[in-house]
């Protein structure tokens, strides 16, 4: 998600070191050794150790004793300070580490060794699992005499013993060029398309002319054959392209493949039931986030783990959580809701937009022309609930929703109807981490309107599609959805600071006026009254042209509220425009779509992927899926249907974003506890998990140290340290589900 959140914390302030002067501005680094007796032949001296931690030599290698029961990476570490960075220069960090036991992981880092102790370049190894000698370039993002190279060690149960030797911070070397393995230069959907659904696929090359291109059946029979068109240079990748459209051939199959230019592409199916699993993993998904609930082995095999922040031990619980200091005096009962992403917060605004969507989705199934409410119904999650008589994608949400009336400030309180904007921990954790095991004191962060009015928005929404099945919790959520926002127009200005970031990410949005436009759209859907109508007619926001090209996200909701006016039966005057208004979007997605060679509807202003560029895709298509349902018209569901295919493969690293589908998928996005890159006890993330995807930003050590220069689509790696490419999120699957659910009913 665009967290907007600073940098993993380093060493706490005692391990600071002494100032020294910085370098001459402009002054290059020597390409010479900045560590000081990496090698430890004689002495340990200058490496320091924190107070816990007890160290010698010992064959010619730094051992420490590290104890267990320590809190965080930081409580227990080894590291040398005083070290010059300087901006821009280029270097090798490289060292020989092993732990005994094996297993534990290490924390390497390089940063600032005084307050702020930012971090410029981190890795995460699994000592004596991971291999024993590291190596790794980056760039400093700084100028500064106060660099520090730490090794922290912290965070273990149990005791254990480390080692490591040849440290080494080498300046002045070319950074390394990383070059991803892309595979065939055939890039399809390696996952399925529809029989009756458009196919197409496109072929990097250096040919400009032409090409003849087959299709062939798992056999190796050649079932379709056709001709390329050449696209050029598709700017989003840098790579010469051409397409190749095979949607003439209908007939499903399983195991097919594409033949033009000599190379094969990867497998692929054509058919339905993929769509229909993954609309259901997809989903699946946030079962294995919920907090304060112990997840099942039976339900999900594999996944099973001990329930998270329910006041065991280490655990400092959610039921009595206090407000960050000054903010408020009372403590709330805050257990329950989704974890947001990797981490164990728990945030409003992001939870909001997640819980609308997956809502949409059920509510789609409703009113939509191809919806099919029995595929997300009783039974289809296999859930805790499932057997209810309730809709199983209902029951989910509830969890959330729960959550979510809990953050509202209660009566008697100043800013009572208000909701706090989020819950985390007071500071970052480290990787890998089970719930269970988090030991940071949570903290509630200040009301917001945003979050109030998500608060309304959501819970609005849910008094009109939980009626059928529980209506004392419709009406309570619609009481608080009414109370907050009153307490929204109260306090119309109450913006989250975007400097609170630590420990959790900030969510911050100087800008309400979409959200005080979504949630009285909710509020008139469901009551009908002219109050809120006339606030949705008043909104300058209601003509504006709100589908740009990044789409819609948890700081632009405006969407939200004009797609359900727009598929929602209501009597809003005027409501034929709202309609009129979603396909003049559609149709400039669609536009995008056909003139982009990887065939999607996203194309950012000099192609700056934004964090998250996957489920803006998706988001993006979601509009254009709903230009179909208002419409009927077959180019709209082509289109949305298409828009798949980038996520699924056909795209310049030739990978499919979501867990589990295709031959080749991103399968270690950033997590604590779908951690098995770091920890083969864990699981990887579970199947139906979408990754964020490329983001221009790389604002993490670890991508900045492998991507820079990345061009648009290249800006990603699929590696768990990598949280601004590679993390896995609420709002994420949100879309992702959204997609597959559309694409899975046109079959």
């Amino acid at each position: 998600m665009k967290r907007r959140r600073t940098a993993l914390l380093s060493l706490t302030a005692l391990l600071g070191a002494a100032l020294v002067g910085l370098p001459a501005p402009g002054a290059a680094a020597d390409e010479v050794e900045q560590v000081r007796n990496g090698t430890f032949d004689t002495t340990t001296a200058p490496w320091w150790t924190t107070s816990n931690v007890t160290a010698g030599l010992s064959d010619g290698q730094l051992c420490a004793d590290v104890p267990g029961g320590t809190a965080n990476r930081w409580d227990a570490a080894v590291g040398q300070n005083d070290l010059t960075l300087v901006k821009g220069e280029s270097y090798r960090f490289s060292f020989t580490a092993n732990g005994t036991p094996d297993g534990h992981v290490l924390r390497a880092i390089v940063g600032l060794s005084a307050a702020p102790y930012d971090t410029y370049f981190e890795v995460s190894p699994q000592l004596s699992v991971s291999g024993n000698a590291y190596s790794y370039t980056f760039t400093s993002p700084v100028d500064t005499a106060q660099g520090q190279v730490g090794f922290q060690l912290g965070g273990s149960a149990e005791p254990f013993r480390f080692c490591m030797d040849d440290v080494s911070l080498l300046g002045g070397v070319p950074p390394e060029v990383y070059e991803p393995d892309t595979g065939p230069r055939v890039r399809v959907n390696q996952v399925a398309y529809l029989p009756a659904g458009p196919k197409n696929a496109t072929l990097v090359t250096d040919a400009t002319a032409k090409l003849p291109w087959q299709l062939e059946n798992s056999g190796g029979a050649v079932v379709a054959r056709g001709w390329t068109v050449p696209r050029g240079t598709d700017a989003s990748s840098g790579q010469n392209v051409h397409s190749v459209d095979f949607g003439a051939h209908k007939k499903q199959g399983t195991g097919l493949t594409l033949v033009v230019d000599g190379e094969r592409s990867r497998p692929f199916d054509i058919g339905t039931s993929a769509y229909e699993k993954l609309r259901l993993d997809a989903a699946k998904y946030y079962y294995t986030q919920r907090s304060g609930l112990a997840i099942r082995d039976d339900l999900r095999p594999g996944y099973a783990r001990p329930a998270g922040h329910v006041d065991v031990a280490p655990n400092q619980g959610d039921s009595n959580v206090p407000c960050q200091p000054g903010v408020c005096d009372y403590t709330l009962d805050v257990t329950g809701g989704w974890y947001d992403a990797g981490d164990h917060g728990k945030y409003v605004v992001n939870g909001g937009i997640s819980t609308w969507e997956l809502l949409s989705t059920h509510e789609r199934s409703l009113t939509a022309r191809t919806g099919q409410p029995a595929k997300l119904g009783d039974g289809s999650l296999a859930i805790p609930e499932s057997g209810n008589k309730v809709p199983d994608i209902l029951d989910e949400v509830r969890w959330e929703l729960d959550f979510l009336l809990k953050m509202q400030v209660p009566d008697g309180q100043p800013l009572a109807g208000m909701a706090h904007h989020k819950m985390h921990d007071e500071q970052w954790t480290g990787l890998p981490l089970l719930p269970s095991d988090d030991p940071q004191k949570r903290e509630l962060h200040p009301p917001s309107t945003q979050a109030t009015l998500n608060l309304a928005a959501t819970a609005a929404q849910a008094a009109r599609l939980y009626r059928p099945y529980d209506k004392a919790f419709a009406a309570k959520a619609l009481a608080a959805a009414r109370k907050a926002w009153t307490a929204a127009l109260a306090h119309p200005e109450m913006y989250a600071d975007p400097n609170d970031g630590i420990g959790g990410g900030a969510y911050a949005d100087s800008d309400a006026t979409d959200e005080f436009y979504w949630a009285a759209a909710e509020l008139y859907l469901t009551t009908g009254e002219k109050a809120f109508a006339d606030h949705v007619l008043a909104s300058p926001v209601h003509t504006a042209d709100i589908f740009g090209p990044l789409g819609y996200d948890w700081a632009r909701t405006a969407a939200a509220a004009r797609l359900d006016l727009a598929t929602v039966p209501s009597r809003l005057p005027g409501r034929d425009k709202v309609r009129q208004s979603v396909i003049k979007g559609a149709d400039r997605y669609l536009a995008t779509l056909k003139a982009h060679p990887y065939g999607m509807p996203y194309a950012p202003a000099d192609n700056l992927y934004d964090w998250g560029s996957n489920h803006q895709i998706l988001h993006n298509a979601v509009v254009i899926a709903t230009a179909y349902d208002i419409s009927g018209a077959s180019k709209y569901r082509d289109g949305a249907v298409q828009s798949m295919d980038y996520i699924l493969g056909r795209n310049a690293l030739n990978m499919s974003y979501v867990t589990g589908y295709g031959e080749v998928n991103a399968h270690n996005q950033h997590s604590r506890w779908y951690a098995r890159q770091l920890d083969p006890s864990q699981p990887a993330p579970p199947d139906g998990t979408l990754a964020g995807g490329p983001n221009s930003s790389i604002q993490d050590p670890y991508a900045q140290s492998k991507l820079q220069g990345c061009v648009g689509q290249f800006c990603y790696i699929d590696d768990i340290q990598s949280w601004s490419t590679n993390e896995h999120t609420i709002n994420w699957n949100s879309a992702l589900t959204r997609m597959a659910s559309f694409v899975a009913d046109q079959g």
